[in-house]
């Protein structure tokens, strides 16, 4: 048996041109973009790309987006420690596209709308609306924290390079791109990023099924450790990851994450038409899955290479979090410019992660907050307020990576932010949408819960893990290392830790998995929302819009006439149509004049009464 030893490799000179690359090439297309698009100086060009977007790029934007550094380098290691049941998410991510693009989708891309926020207002009252705005700004900043820390660790672990240089570098070029180009420079970055993605992953499978004896190796190796056991059905809510808590807690995770967050919205409508958005989404799950399983793979992969010598446990590494980096830097070290192309990879998602954050963050703070407030203002200082903001969002989103270094295991963190404050705003959502009965008073009392119960969960957990025997990994080996000095193991000192008194919830209530914790703040929300309305009386139906619900029993198209109107209240929702893909069908030659009809559609949307032939939305079903 070989005996391994902590030797850590380093850059070559190669490296650091490939991965020099990827900043030269995301800053150029920044600059294209802000050169070719210099004459168009609206807002609306420069955060929602004059809505001209095809499916294709939005598509790989929206995956390289959400599948960020996060998953490059902490799925992975999760597979690693504890088993290949992240597989799983697959099932989480399908139930979230197929909501998102045929239950909210369709709703938000109709109105008209650019902030996705805006359609609180119309649903309900500007309270919800101001409130929602805020939290999504606070929830967006922390994610975007993390996502910028993980990468920034991974080359400080591979190269010894100041952690913090590495932050402030990635925040400097992501904020310098997403502000010069826009949108558009964002998602056409973002598709080259998500092309990097993936061929830095295929290099590390490639490579590290040679080095393991072959995929038969790796997969007798696995199976041996019990990597394989992926399936478990066992209903306990307080298990980390079973087969319920991530395809049940994983989808309301996830379709907080993308059904009705700004950062994928804001994309979708920017799609020339509804049909190229629903398709983004869809291709967009492809690409979701064929991340999944590079990174699944990887985990499994790097497990056979490590079978009989565990970095994390040898005290090698001394975060979890850089397993993937180390494993790299082992396989592909004696080959020049492959780990940078690595590092490239992890980098590409957080690019892409944090300029979408930036540009999302811009739109919702100039729409939601800026626009009423400077009144009527030319396109051109529109325009530069937009990338003031831009820059601002940049700032803060790299300073807040700072303490993301304190926040543990970078995937369950990401994941547990997205919950805690993704889940009620979700259920505030499906309130609007799905029930037209739902009041204001509603509305702001289920959000209220929905907060309340999500963070209790959140930060019970936080501050009582659950009993180490739920959270421990499965079992990891030294036999192989050689003997390592000065150096602090990992799991020994950190899975064992545990506060010397806990409560009674403990063991229930704050040992629930962190992905409950969206699931969690829906149910809270939806339900008081309702009782709330019941008692206070419903929405007067002819308040409401039927634009803007779309009760589930439409997606379901076996359901009767007879449930469908009853689902609708009184609603007269088979009398009205709008004519979105006729008339506001848009090319590059009439550019001007779609913003005109986004605000006639806004403002008939809003019950304001505007003729206009070429414009005018027609009474008929939705």
């Amino acid at each position: 048996m070989e005996l391994r030893d902590a030797g850590k490799q380093t850059f070559k000179p190669l490296d650091y041109v490939v991965f020099a690359g990827l900043f030269v090439v995301s800053s150029g297309i920044g600059i294209f973009f802000a050169v070719k698009e210099r004459k168009k100086t609206t807002s609306s060009q420069f955060l929602v790309g004059g809505r001209q977007m095809t499916c294709v790029p939005v598509a790989l934007s929206l995956t390289a987006s959400f599948m960020s550094a996060i998953t490059v380098l902490g799925a992975p290691s999760d597979v690693y420690r504890f088993g290949a049941s992240f597989i799983i998410f697959g099932v989480a991510y399908t139930f979230m596209v197929m909501l998102t693009a045929e239950l909210f989708l369709p709703v938000f891309y109709r109105s008209g709308i650019t902030s996705t926020y805006e359609y609180l207002e119309l649903r309900f009252c500007k309270v919800v609306r101001m409130g929602c705005t805020l939290i999504y700004i606070i929830q967006t900043i922390l994610y975007t924290g993390i996502v910028v820390y993980a990468p920034a660790l991974a080359l400080n672990q591979v190269t010894g390079f100041n952690l913090w240089g590495s932050i402030f570098a990635t925040g400097i070029v992501c904020t310098f791109y997403c502000t010069l180009g826009g949108l558009k420079a964002v998602v056409w970055t973002d598709a080259f990023q998500m092309v990097v993605m993936v061929v830095g992953f295929l290099t590390v499978l490639i490579q590290g099924v040679l080095q393991t004896g072959g995929i038969s190796a790796v997969w007798n190796k696995s199976q041996n450790g019990s990597r394989l056991d992926a399936f478990d059905f066992d209903l306990d809510p307080t298990k980390r990851h079973t087969f319920w808590t991530i395809s049940v807690g994983g989808t309301f995770t996830w379709l907080g994450i993308y059904g009705v967050n700004q950062s994928t919205i804001q994309r979708c409508i920017s799609c020339k038409t509804e049909k190229h958005a629903q398709r983004a989404l869809y291709l967009n799950l492809l690409g979701l899955l064929l991340i999944l399983l590079c990174a699944v793979a990887s985990g499994l992969i790097m497990y056979a290479f490590y079978n009989e010598c565990d970095p994390w446990t040898a005290g090698y590494v001394q975060a979890p979090d850089q397993l993937m980096p180390y494993f790299v830097m082992e396989i592909l070290g004696h080959l020049p410019g492959l780990p940078g192309l690595f590092v490239a990879c992890a980098f590409s998602g957080t690019l892409s992660t944090v300029a979408a954050s930036i540009n999302a963050l811009a739109t919702v703070t100039y729409e939601d907050f800026f626009k009423n407030s400077l009144g009527r203002v030319s396109d051109r200082t529109s325009a530069w307020v937009s990338k003031g903001l831009c820059i601002l969002f940049g700032v803060v989103c790299t300073s807040m990576a700072v303490a993301a270094s304190h926040m543990g295991g970078i995937v369950q963190a990401a994941l547990s932010i997205h919950g805690m404050c993704g889940g009620p705003m979700l259920g505030l959502f499906s309130l609007g949408i799905l029930f037209p009965w739902t009041n204001s008073k509603g509305a702001v009392g289920g959000l209220v819960l929905g907060i309340a119960l999500s963070f209790w969960a959140g930060l019970g957990g936080f501050i009582y893990p659950a009993p180490s025997h739920k959270t421990l990994p499965l079992p990891l080996s030294t036999m192989g290392c050689l003997p390592v000095t000065n150096i602090t193991a990992g799991p020994e000192l950190t899975d064992t830790v545990s506060p010397p008194v806990r409560s009674s919830l403990s063991d229930s209530w704050y040992s629930m998995s962190y992905l409950y914790y969206s699931a969690v703040g829906y149910v809270g929300a939806v339900v008081l929302g309702l009782l709330i309305t019941f008692v206070t009386g419903p929405t007067p139906i002819n308040n409401i819009k039927p634009s803007l619900v779309r009760p589930v029993c439409d997606v379901f198209c076996f359901w009767s006439e007879r449930y469908k109107r009853l689902c609708w209240c009184g609603l007269e929702h088979n009398k009205e149509k709008v004519e979105f893909e006729d008339n506001f069908t848009r090319d590059d030659d009439t550019s001007g004049k779609h913003s005109n009809s986004e605000d006639r559609f806004r403002n008939d949307t809003m019950g304001t009464k505007q003729e206009d032939t070429n414009y005018r939305l027609s009474e008929t079903k939705f």
